[in-house]
């Protein structure tokens, strides 16, 4: 049996651009991606906080150190500049391995640069 479980995730990061004529994607600073632990071409779950939509896209990577979040493609009708997103990724895990993992949160202060990386373990005592 495999388990889908939150891998990782960049939380409240603020939308910098909308590009709908790309031809897909979420670019993310380099940074970002690195503190996540995401991938180049890595599919991920996008939550705008502002008004609930979620949309499901890949990473891209964009230059380390600017700060920049964005939603291109269809995507971006569903988003706007300004707007807090949650970066979600996830991973397959047997139910074992699963007792075992420990999920990685990336916090982001102004500027979407990082504030702290929270670890969350998926297994608890009280489970």
């Amino acid at each position: 049996m495999q388990l889908k479980l939150l891998k990782s995730k960049i939380h409240n990061v603020h939308c910098t651009f909308t590009n709908v004529e790309y031809n897909g994607s979420v670019s993310i600073d380099r940074d970002l991606m690195d503190d996540a632990g995401f991938y180049a071409n890595e599919a991920v779950l996008v939550a705008d906080v502002e008004n609930g939509h979620r949309f499901e896209t890949y990473v891209i990577p964009a230059p380390r150190g600017s700060g920049t979040i964005g939603v291109n493609g269809s995507a971006a009708h569903l988003t706007s500049v300004g707007h807090r997103l949650i970066i979600m990724a996830f991973c397959y895990l047997t139910a074992d391995e699963a007792r075992r993992h420990v999920a990685s949160v990336v916090l982001v202060k102004e500027g979407n640069r990082r504030s702290a990386i929270e670890k969350n373990p998926s297994h608890t005592d009280d489970h």
